[in-house]
């Protein structure tokens, strides 16, 4: 009996331990189904825009000259900052100039006392009338000759025309100013407008008043600007329109800025997916299609132009097809479990 026992308890032990190391379900060969939503690729007609670069300048900006010769004896101003209207910019050592209104002083105080002189002989008698209008004649043209001297003198104190911010440096403090040569380039900090070469096909559509889009580094969100000048005349070399377009205040912009000014064109149609069912894998885009067994297919595709919250494929897909949603942890072949 003790035999017959010990083989019964080794079998019941045995399908114990079977039992306890029972393995998981595995569906295929390419691991378990996964659920995943997915979504069919839409073919649309959406409003084309052609993207074109545009520079932000200051509405109001200007180049400072000299308009006297001297060494220049003081720049105390630096790039970018700012100044208001009347400041000092830079002051130039023209000595000759202060000599001059010195001695033309001289001469009017000098002409005054003889007409001062003369009138009182005329008064007694003793003078004439023709040389009280002589030196009166006199008098009058060395009142001029001062204040075109200290008009020149003034000269020799730069001072800004407009608030602003010094855009630009031409000299230094030591170099020799000629009259009409730059000194500084001032912009105004208030107001700004964007320039642009719009191409002489898309211009012939638009007229002043038109809000056009613009697009820079630093901002998730496009811009909206309203087109202010269009000229009438193309670049025979570019075939482009020169255009400006005024920048709402307040905008983030500075002058120099390099942006991007979309431009409404014919439309066309386009292949749409969302842009979270594209995944990058080094150069490459990808995305996975529901195969018509319910598993995942990987696709390489090539994405276009991003049209909100969409991506325009341009090679890889059929308007037929759907694509998973967010497919990061998906392997080619995968069983999919499709959810709403």
């Amino acid at each position: 009996m003790k035999p017959a026992s010990l083989v019964l308890g080794v079998a019941l032990s045995l399908a114990f331990a079977g039992c306890a190391r029972r393995e998981p379900k595995v569906i295929g060969n390419d691991g378990p189904a996964v659920a995943v939503r997915a979504v069919a690729v839409q073919r649309e007609i959406v409003p084309a825009r052609l993207e074109t670069s545009g520079t932000v300048r200051a509405v109001q900006r200007a180049t400072i000259a000299a308009k006297v010769s001297g060494v220049i004896a003081s720049l105390p101003l630096a790039l970018g900052q700012s100044v208001e209207a009347g400041d000092v910019l830079l002051t130039i050592a023209a000595s000759e100039l202060a000599e001059r209104v010195a001695q033309v002083r001289a001469q009017l105080l000098e002409t005054e006392r003889e007409l001062a002189r003369e009138r009182t002989l005329q008064a007694s008698g003793a003078g004439t009338i023709d040389a009280v209008k002589s030196l009166e004649d006199r008098l009058a043209q060395t009142q001029a000759a001062l204040r075109e001297a200290e008009t020149l003198r003034s000269y020799a104190t730069v001072r800004a025309p407009f608030a602003g911010v010094v855009a630009r440096k031409h000299v230094e403090a030591g170099d020799f100013a000629v009259p009409g040569a730059p000194l500084l380039q001032l912009d105004g900090r208030d107001a700004f407008e964007i320039e642009t070469g719009l191409p002489e096909s898309l211009a012939a559509s638009l007229a002043p008043g038109a809000v056009l889009e613009i697009g820079f580094a630093g901002s998730a969100e496009p811009l909206r600007a309203t087109l202010a000048e269009l000229s009438s005349a193309a670049d025979p070399a570019t075939r482009t329109v020169t255009a400006k377009l005024a920048v709402p205040a307040g905008a983030p912009v500075r002058a120099g800025q390099f942006v991007r000014v979309l431009v409404p064109s014919a439309p066309v149609t386009m292949l749409l997916v969302p842009a979270n069912a594209v995944a990058t894998f080094g150069q490459m885009e990808r995305v996975f299609v529901v195969g018509e067994n319910g598993r995942a297919s990987l696709r390489l595709v090539k994405t276009g132009a991003r049209v909100g919250d969409r991506v325009q494929v341009v090679s890889g897909l059929d308007a037929a097809d759907r694509v998973v949603i967010s497919p990061s942890s998906l392997r080619d072949g995968q069983p999919l479990i499709l959810t709403p």
